[in-house]
């Protein structure tokens, strides 16, 4: 009795072992697909992180190159037509009293 108990327990062993490895090798297939995916997403991300960085490094420096004072003062003449004011066009205003 004890060994058809024993028998029947490898059998039933043998049977789970042999369900188990196709069942692995279908997850192990998921698994395989998942990270193909994730790594073709990671580089498009990796290759879109590097664009923005240009753009930035651009950006950067087209924001100095606007910013410096000749540049403004070039736009301010052209396109303006503003000038550099003259001591005599300059008035000072003297506010006494208190803020309101």
């Amino acid at each position: 009795m004890k060994r058809a108990v024993k028998n029947f327990f490898y059998k039933v062993l043998v049977c789970v072992l042999a369900a188990l490895v196709p069942l692995i090798l279908i997850v192990y297939g998921f698994q395989t697909k998942r990270y193909s995916e994730l790594s073709r997403e990671v580089k498009k991300l990796e290759k879109t992180q590097e664009e923005l960085i240009e753009q930035n490094k651009k950006l950067v420096g087209d924001i100095s190159l606007l910013s410096s004072t000749d540049v403004i003062e070039k736009k301010a003449v052209e396109e303006l037509g503003m000038h550099k004011a003259e001591t005599e066009d300059i008035v000072r205003v003297e506010m006494n009293g208190e803020k309101k």
